[in-house]
This record gives C-alpha cells, sequence and structure tokens, in this order.
C-alpha cells in the first residue's frame, strides 16, 4: 500500500517547506524507502514558466522540459533523484483537464461539477506521480488559510478516507515569531493554524515549529495542549546557516521514527549519514569567498529577492563542500555597472558569475563585467544568458567584429552572433513561441582535451546513460562521441554562421549538441590561456547534488581557490 506525507504551511508562506519536505524525504530514505515528492501550487498558472522570478522565485527546470516551481529542486538536491514535471500539480493544470474532457464529451453528458470531478482529478495526478514509490510527500503550497488551496486539503482527507489514517500522515509547518518589542517567542499564529486545518476536518500528526530560535518546553507544552497531540510529536525546527544540515536537525529529535511509527512502517536499514555530515562540516569550517553574481533578477521594491538564483547559489553550495570554500555571493545590479567602470565594483570579488535571464534589461553591464573578468583573469562562469554575452563581448572586443550583439537584444545589429535558427524563425512566424525553446535535458558532445572535457571526464559525468530517457530531439547525433546531459530553457543559439570568425580569434567552442538534421548548437565556450572563462548554454546547477556536485561549478570554485592563492602570494 503507498504511503502519503502532507505537508502544509501555516499563516505565512516562505518557512521553508519545500525544505523541510525535502529533508524528510531524504531522512526517510536513508531509512531505506524509495521515496518521491509532489509539489501543489493553487495557482491558475499552468507552470511557473512565465511567473516573474522577482514574486514567485526561480523557474525549476526537469530533464523532461518542465517549468516547475523551485521547490522540485529542494527535492532533486536533497533526495538526489531527477523528478519530472507531472510531480508538479497546479490548479490550473486540473481545471484545464476537466474542462478539456468536458469539451471532448469524455463526460457522457453528466454534470461536470467541483466535488467528485476536481478532487477525483487530483487524486489520479497525484497516484500517477506515486507509482512505484515507497512513500510520496506531497506539498500544498502557500498557506493553509488560502481560499484556493480548499480543493487540495479536501482532496487530502478523501485520501485518508479511502486509503485509512494509517496510510496518511500530516505534517504541518507553522512559524513562531519573536516581536521584537516583546523580546518573546509567540505560538498564537501556530494555535490559529492549527484551527484552521481542523476546520477543513484534518488534525495534525506532526508539527515542526520554525522560528529564530530553537523551540522551548514552555511553547511546546502550550502547543501540545492547544493541539493536543503528544508533545514529542512538536518538532523544533530553528533557523541554521547551512540548509544540509536541517535533516540532521530532525533526526536528533527521531522525526524519522516518528513519521514511520505513524505509517506502521518499520526502517529497512539504519541510516548512514557519515558521507553527508563529512561534506556538511568541510563546507561549515571553509575558507570564505566573495562571488559577484551579475544580474537583473535581484530587486522587489525595497528588498533584495535572492530567490531568483537560489540553484546557482546551492550549486556553489556543493561545489565549494567539495574544494574547501564558502561562497559569499553578492547580489550585483548589472544596471548599476552601465555607467561606471566595472573595476570599481568588481575589483574585490574573488569569481564571477553572470546567470540566465531574459529582456534587455541591464545587459551593457553584464557585457562590462565579462570584459572586466577576461581582461583581470578573473575567475568567470556564464550559464545560458551569460554564455551568449560573454560570445558578444568577445566578438566585440576580440574578433573586431563592431556592434556585435543578440538580435533578442538589438534586431539591427550588423553582427547577430546570438541569433535565432531558420526553423525557429518559421515557428514564431506562425506565433508558435513554446516551440522555439530548448526545454529540458539535452545531449553535449565534447571535445577532447579542453577545460569542459577534463572537467566532466574528473567528475564521471560523459556519456551518461540516458540515451533511453531522452527523446531522439534531445539525444540528437552522439553515436560515437562521448557526451553529457544538462538541462536547458532558453531560446536564441550562438549563430552557426559566426562560428569560424570567432573559433579563428581565439574562443573556443568546446561543446556542441548535433541535431538530427547536422545543424551543430553551441553547448559550451572557453578562453584556455585564461584561469577560468567558461561558459554554457545549459543550466548546470539543476543537475547540482550536495554529494555530486555540477563539474563546471567545481572547477569554477577550485579557480577562484587559485585565484585567492596566487593573490596572496
Amino acid at each position: 500500500m503507498a504511503k502519503y506525507i502532507i505537508v502544509s504551511g501555516g499563516v505565512l508562506s516562505g518557512v521553508g517547506k519545500g525544505i523541510a519536505t525535502a529533508s524528510i524525504g531524504k531522512i526517510l530514505s536513508e531509512y531505506g524507502y524509495k521515496v518521491t515528492a509532489i509539489k501543489i501550487d493553487p495557482y491558475i498558472n499552468f507552470d511557473a514558466g512565465t511567473l516573474r522570478p522577482t514574486e514567485h522565485g526561480e523557474v525549476w527546470v526537469t530533464n523532461d522540459g518542465g517549468e516547475i516551481d523551485q521547490d522540485l529542486g529542494s527535492y532533486e538536491r536533497f533526495l538526489g533523484i531527477d523528478i519530472p514535471k507531472s510531480n508538479n500539480i497546479t490548479t490550473g493544470q486540473v481545471y484545464k483537464a476537466i474542462i478539456d474532457r468536458e469539451r471532448n464529451g469524455e463526460y457522457l453528458g453528466e454534470t461536470v461539477q467541483f466535488i467528485p470531478h476536481v478532487p477525483e482529478e487530483i487524486k489520479n495526478r497525484i497516484k500517477k506521480a506515486s507509482k512505484d514509490y515507497d512513500i510520496t510527500l506531497i506539498e500544498i503550497g502557500g498557506t493553509i488559510g488560502d481560499y484556493e488551496n480548499v480543493p487540495f486539503l479536501f482532496t487530502a482527507k478523501s485520501m485518508e478516507r479511502e486509503l485509512g489514517k494509517e496510510n496518511v500522515v500530516y505534517v504541518l509547518i507553522t512559524y513562531l515569531p519573536i516581536p521584537t518589542h516583546i523580546g518573546e517567542m509567540k505560538t498564537k499564529p501556530t494555535q490559529q493554524a492549527i484551527k484552521l486545518l481542523q476546520e477543513q476536518g484534518i488534525m495534525p500528526d506532526i508539527i515542526l515549529c520554525r522560528g529564530k530560535e530553537p523551540l522551548d518546553d514552555v511553547r511546546k507544552k502550550k502547543i501540545e495542549t492547544y493541539a493536543n497531540i503528544q508533545r514529542e510529536l512538536v518538532i523544533s525546527a530553528p533557523d541554521i546557516k547551512v540548509l544540509y544540515e536541517v535533516p540532521i536537525n530532525f533526526e536528533r529529535e527521531q522525526l524519522g521514527l516518528k513519521i514511520l511509527s505513524k505509517l506502521n512502517l518499520q526502517p529497512k536499514k539504519k541510516p548512514d549519514w557519515k558521507e553527508w555530515e563529512i561534506a556538511l562540516n568541510r563546507l561549515k569550517a571553509s575558507e570564505i569567498v566573495r562571488i559577484a553574481m551579475v544580474g537583473k533578477y535581484v530587486d522587489i521594491g525595497a528588498f533584495t529577492f535572492k530567490d531568483a538564483y537560489v540553484s546557482i547559489n546551492e550549486a556553489l553550495e556543493h561545489s565549494g563542500a567539495r574544494v574547501g570554500l564558502k561562497a559569499k555571493i553578492d547580489w550585483v545590479d548589472s544596471k548599476t555597472l552601465e555607467d561606471k567602470d566595472p573595476a570599481e565594483t568588481l575589483k574585490n570579488y574573488d569569481g564571477l558569475i553572470i546567470p540566465g535571464g531574459f529582456g534587455a534589461t541591464g545587459i551593457e553591464g553584464k557585457i562590462s563585467a565579462i570584459k572586466y573578468a577576461r581582461e583581470t583573469g578573473t575567475p568567470f562562469l556564464g550559464l545560458c544568458l551569460g554564455a551568449q554575452l560573454a560570445v558578444v563581448e568577445y566578438a566585440r572586443n576580440v574578433a573586431g567584429l563592431k556592434d556585435a550583439h543578440s538580435i533578442e537584444i538589438n534586431p539591427k545589429t550588423p553582427y547577430p552572433v546570438v541569433d535565432l535558427l531558420p526553423t525557429q524563425k518559421e515557428l514564431l512566424a506562425k506565433s508558435s513561441y513554446g516551440g522555439t525553446m530548448r526545454l529540458g535535458a539535452y545531449a553535449a558532445v565534447i571535445k577532447a582535451d579542453t577545460v569542459v572535457y577534463k572537467l566532466y571526464q574528473k567528475e564521471n559525468r560523459i556519456v551518461e546513460d540516458m540515451q533511453q530517457k531522452l527523446s531522439p530531439e534531445s539525444l540528437g547525433e552522439v553515436q560515437n562521441f562521448e557526451y553529457v546531459i544538462e538541462r536547458h530553457r532558453h531560446r536564441y543559439e550562438i549563430s552557426p554562421k559566426f562560428h569560424e570568425a570567432l573559433e579563428k580569434a581565439g574562443l573556443v567552442f568546446s561543446g556542441y549538441h548535433q541535431r538530427q538534421d547536422g545543424t551543430k548548437l553551441v553547448e559550451f565556450i572557453e578562453l584556455p590561456k585564461h584561469p577560468f572563462f567558461v561558459g554554457t548554454q545549459a543550466h548546470p546547477e539543476f543537475r547540482s547534488r550536495f554529494l555530486n556536485p555540477a563539474p563546471l561549478f567545481i572547477g569554477f570554485m577550485e579557480a577562484v581557490k587559485k585565484h585567492i592563492e596566487k593573490r596572496v602570494d
């Protein structure tokens, strides 16, 4: 019998439900169970692809091309597995499926209503995503007081009725604030969250109490009395410096065994946290280095919104733990670099990253930063748009292609070194914008004796066993070649018309995706005489894991380490 853990949040969003869900999944996998996770988002958007990063956070891309909520990234990083796009369920998906079936006459004249059709559609999607797994975690986005969450909470209760209480566990994550004018941790928001959950007929089995400080006995007693549950099921979840310590903290209160007991399960094996703790301790003790992340999705009103690039941050954590460095990231607004010498801002940084993004805002600031990194020998990693702009900068300032640009930014550029392919232009003419994107995992053939090749070879990521999982389009022509797999989310390509001129000028194209029609799409660029100057059309941060970091990020952090040592000497 499949087992389900329903994770919901009370009072306010952003308290760490995704990390808590991922940590619970990691713990249960250490007890020998096959675990997956589902994220339910109550918005009417079909997926996260068109949502604003400064409001919703990063768009996570799955191997099968899904544009998903960033919490799926947390699940993959902690569980060490690839999760498909079907594990993200939105209100928009549910209602679209029902309406499409109604329009196609599949309901045979019956009246289509919220009950039973909406809960049944949600349950069918959950069952599909949880097939072949022992335990499925289901995180419900937002808070339990949100009107739009009613269908999903109703469905959770319906699943409990159908499957039996021993197969469904409810975990409530709530926040305990410490108002500065009082200086005391308050439980009232948690009490209100419990009350709201009870109104849906649901009693929490376990309460995870988030807060700036650990939960004390006085507060634990209050929650125990109000929720009418045992004290040992009220778990303290205080703020910590390193996210990957969360499952270790939970296990100090034996959360895994408590959940298994609620599910009538016994451990299949003894957890082994040795490798995890080694990496964790190495990261805690690491030397701090300053990395400039030059992008545009950094401000929202009077606040800085860092979740727009959360996967890059985590990939730096993973690679930092490997090489003994702790990255302190400063989010540099590229707009501020457009009208001044970039050295004024960037001279004190140990490395520079230009992440992905869309649109023209701050572009010249990014190009200026890339030029600075190339000329000063500062370690540089360009991701997606960052790689495209590195090509633009090199074309302008080294290859002699004055005013070279991407047609995304300047459609009238005399040298469109970043362009759309003819097939993409045909699709755009038909207003088929989605078909012009490269989304999901693609194979990239790697040139031997390049920086990129050596990094992937060292991490045993060359010729990965994914041929059966990739579509022919995503796999391309890789026969008799050494290749790697990375995820993509972009539309514009480095124009094949300028490959020869750029290579003659010294830019190395160290990897490419070869389409079935023979077209070569550049995947990796590098400057071999630079300490580290690498760009990729892909998003390697999406396949970085705490115990298995992304090769390009390892190479970047190793170069940062050498850069510091050289500067000290």
